[in-house]
């Protein structure tokens, strides 16, 4: 029973790498169903919620371990750091030219970074800069508000900058040394 308990936090820490893989394919074919884009993002805040899941059950049955916190850090940078953007590439960043890569690239290497130092860090119930959760799941509202602009014909070129500039402040909010108290 012991060895199943182990496995548990680990499946749904599966889950939410499967769903951020799932959304990215989505928001890739987006082109050809533009309803996938919706799906992406909804996909996304389901792993939102696995990955708050998979912690507190380590937590519960008492199985936290070094290599589920590599495991989860490895899903999250999928689910929050390249999922999101790629949907924010879709909708948002396609039409930016090199600036679109850039900032897609911005996104996924300090969300990168930040798990990274987060892996490392001895800090007990305080996070170090914002995590890319919170990051990746405040850039899927947008793209999600982007989306319906876009297809209610109210979509601007002020939504584009709007959003540049929200992932640039959720970037650096994610590599700063500001602390947040873990819940």
């Amino acid at each position: 029973m012991k060895k199943f308990k182990c496995c548990i936090p680990n499946i749904i820490t599966f889950i939410n790498l499967s769903l951020g893989m799932i959304a990215i394919l989505l928001a890739v074919n987006g082109s050809s169903s533009s309803g996938n884009l919706i799906y992406s993002c909804l996909l996304i805040m389901l792993a939102a919620v696995t990955d708050r899941l998979d912690g507190k059950v380590a937590r519960f049955f008492k199985v936290t371990s070094d290599f589920g916190k590599e495991l989860d850090s490895l899903s999250d940078l999928v689910s929050f750091g390249v999922a999101p953007v790629v949907v924010a590439w879709e909708i948002t960043f396609m039409h930016f030219g090199v600036l679109g890569y850039i900032l897609s690239l911005l996104f996924a290497l300090s969300g990168a970074y930040r798990l990274a130092r987060f892996n490392i860090s001895n800090l007990d119930n305080v996070f170090m800069g914002l995590p890319i959760t919170i990051a990746g799941t405040l850039l899927t509202i947008l793209n999600l508000y982007n989306y319906f602009a876009k297809i209610n014909m109210r979509y601007t070129n002020s939504n584009g900058i709007f959003t540049a500039i929200i992932l640039i402040f959720l970037s650096f909010l994610m590599v700063s040394r500001i602390s947040i108290k873990k819940r």
